[in-house]
């Protein structure tokens, strides 16, 4: 098999290294961790969260999350969707990635003092380490997740 069809996810139970075969995840089937059987995270897009699965999906997460905050009339928003699925894609398995649309779940854009929009947060732990306001280069972002 090609080492490009095949990807590393960490474990966000036990950490351990796992090799998934990306044919075999395009065609639907869930991975376990070869180690402690857990299903592997392996989302290929921007995971959508709302405030009714906020806490559950960022701030009980075992992986660093970042959030994208948007709105569909938000151009630069829509400038920033791609950047923002290619990075769930790259990051796959290490950082979450998961997008909120503030105008649909305004507790939580409140909660964290969404006040301009686009808006990225990283999460780790459950607690915001860092924030972007604004459209964002890919190479920035990945310049701030580095170190998670």
């Amino acid at each position: 098999m090609a080492s490009s069809e095949v990807i590393e996810v960490k474990c966000p139970s036990c950490k351990a290294i796992n090799r998934v075969s990306r044919i075999k995840v395009d065609s639907g089937l869930k991975p376990k961790c070869g180690k402690c059987k857990e299903l592997l995270p392996m989302a290929k897009e921007a995971l959508v969260v709302t405030d009714a699965t906020f806490e559950q999906e960022v701030e009980k997460s075992s992986l660093p999350v970042l959030l994208d905050c948007w709105a569909p009339w938000c151009g630069p928003c829509r400038m920033l969707a791609p950047t923002i699925e290619e990075l769930a894609e790259e990051m796959d398995g290490t950082i979450k990635v998961a997008k909120l649309n503030v105008d649909d779940n305004p507790k939580t854009a409140s909660k964290f003092g969404i006040m301009s929009i686009p808006t990225l947060l990283v999460f780790k732990g459950g607690e915001i380490v860092d924030r972007m306001v604004g459209v964002q280069p890919k190479a920035s972002i990945k310049e701030h997740l580095k170190d998670l």
